[in-house]
């Protein structure tokens, strides 16, 4: 007999994290519900689709392959049984919005003059261009190339700050993120402080870094992959460093049919084990225990014996639990640092844009003012850090003949008013900035465009604050300091997605899947 066999589940909300629990525990015999509010599955992950254009409107980096290969081999299935993978060259295109350089060849190569930065980085196109670019490709011996040209001794230094990812990578995903350890005398145990010996923990991000390379734009390509982590390089912990094994070693693809195609996976994965899927039905109140939940709906209630939460944690708690079953007060979501919310231009254009690459980053030279714009003094960027993703430069499937599909994200704080006003404001401050630091003209060539930002994050998906991630991974965030997978008052009540362990990001949300999924096993599964 499968150990839950006989129970009944129902998940809320079908964000990564409720989608992968829902196969754990519909592998392990559990009839489940997942019940949604909106009108498709995949919580932030969802997609917009409009005109012969389709866009990924939330995650659209495939990272950490390995992830993704676990979740489906414990289904005797591989990720290839439902969508192929290219692996994308180059992984990312940046543009940094200050040459290091004063001097141009002719064909706009950048060269070394003395009292310059060391930097010489090949540009295709127009010398007017006032910024660098680089391409950062599969090739490592290539980037180690590149990265000498800006530092005497960086290519080496990347090898040794690369292996040390890898170690933190591989120790950090077998003994720390496989396992929720959420508790501190999890962390007391000797065989869990041999394992952590070595791994970088303290510290930021920012330090650990400047410890191996000292030019700026060096620092900014090593830091940031921490824009998929909602922090910022002096507020997120070292240990993040493990994100460069990440992208140089494991690499940047793009699955079939975009990060939608992976959605759609999970949930056909779903129904070969039994989930069902109710869109459209949004959950009101939470009431009852073991055995006996009430789950309040829109559509009716309903009385499975075991709920599992995937919307964003402090909605369930301040608005479908009563205040005396809550883990948490008021008090303490408003005490959280929050990852960014953003602000996002979808735009369908005519004819090409081969100034970008799939994945392409802006960002200006000193980019702690965007940072302290969001964490410290939240308000509009003036000189933001931005990213452009152009999946129809891979896939000729998400725009008609002649046309491309890109989307613009602004990294912003989470709370600002996003008035229309406002929005269109910025929608021209950004169009006129990836003309001037990419020399990409959109303006005139937009046939389809919309935009989505704060209110809509906190109208859509329930986020606090209209984060577009959840909680931030601060060192007082990170591990057992994230709110657990266990209600602290509800017996069968379980969370699982961004705000729990091991965090934010699509494969750690997979994660939290089988991390909830465990501890519902253990704490209700018969032998």
């Amino acid at each position: 007999m499968q150990p839950l066999s006989g129970s009944s589940v129902v998940i809320v909300g079908a964000g990564v994290g409720g989608l992968s629990t829902a196969c754990y525990l519909a592998d392990a015999g559990a009839d489940v519900r997942v019940v949604e509010q909106n009108d498709q599955l995949g919580g932030r992950a969802s997609r917009l689709e409009r005109d012969g254009f389709r866009f990924d409107m939330g995650p659209s980096w495939y990272l950490m392959p390995d992830v993704f290969e676990r979740f489906f081999a414990t289904f005797d299935r591989t990720p290839t049984d439902y969508y192929e993978l290219t692996h994308l060259d180059p992984h990312y295109r940046i543009f940094f919005k200050e040459s290091t350089t004063r001097d141009l060849e002719p064909d706009g190569t950048r060269v070394r003059t003395d009292g310059d930065a060391p930097a010489a980085t090949a540009m295709t196109g127009s010398s007017q261009i006032p910024g660098d670019r680089v391409d950062i490709t599969p090739d490592l011996e290539r980037t180690k190339e590149l990265f000498e040209m800006y530092e005497e001794g960086a290519g080496e230094a990347l090898e040794r700050y690369l292996e040390k990812s890898r170690e933190n990578y591989e120790v950090g995903m077998e003994h720390f993120v496989y396992e929720d350890r959420s508790r501190l005398r999890d962390y007391i145990d000797p065989a869990v402080a041999r394992q952590a010996r070595g791994l970088s923990l303290l510290g930021s991000m920012q330090g650990h870094v400047e410890d191996y390379f000292d030019h700026p734009q060096l620092q900014q390509i090593m830091q940031y992959t921490l824009v998929f982590l909602g922090g910022s390089p002096s507020n997120t912990p070292a240990l993040y460093n493990l994100m460069s094994h990440v992208d140089f070693n494991l690499g940047v693809w793009y699955p079939e049919g975009g990060i939608g195609g992976v959605i759609d996976a999970f949930v056909e994965l779903g129904r070969e084990l039994g989930v069902q899927y109710d869109t459209g039905r949004s959950v009101t109140k939470i009431k009852g225990r073991t055995g006996a939940f009430l789950v309040e709906t829109a559509d009716g209630p309903l009385r499975p014996d075991l709920v599992v939460s995937n919307t964003d944690y402090a909605h369930t708690e301040q608005e479908l639990l009563t205040p005396e079953r809550r883990g948490y007060d008021a008090d303490y979501w408003e005490s959280r640092t929050y990852a960014p919310s953003a602000f996002l231009l979808y735009l369908g254009v005519e004819g090409d844009v081969d100034e970008l690459a799939h994945h392409t980053l802006v960002l200006p030279t000193d980019w702690e003012e965007h940072f302290d714009q969001i964490f410290e003094n939240p308000q509009w960027p003036e000189d933001p850090a931005y990213y452009l993703c152009v999946p129809s430069e891979t896939d000729d499937t998400v725009a008609p003949d002649g046309h491309s599909a890109l989307f613009v994200l602004v990294p912003i704080a989470p709370g600002l008013e996003d008035t229309p006003e406002l929005r269109d404001q910025y929608r021209d401050l950004i169009l006129d900035d990836i003309e001037t630091y990419t020399g990409a003209s959109l303006r005139d060539r937009i046939v389809f465009e919309e935009d989505f930002c704060v209110s809509d994050f906190a109208s859509r998906y329930n986020s606090y604050d209209g984060t577009a991630l959840g909680l931030a991974h601060t060192l007082r965030q990170t591990a057992l300091f994230r709110p657990p997978h266990r209600s602290k008052q509800v017996d069968g009540l379980y969370f699982t997605g961004s705000d729990t362990t091991p965090g934010i990001g699509v494969p750690m949300c997979l994660i939290s899947g089988e991390l909830t999924a465990d501890a519902v096993l253990e704490d209700h599964g018969s032998a």
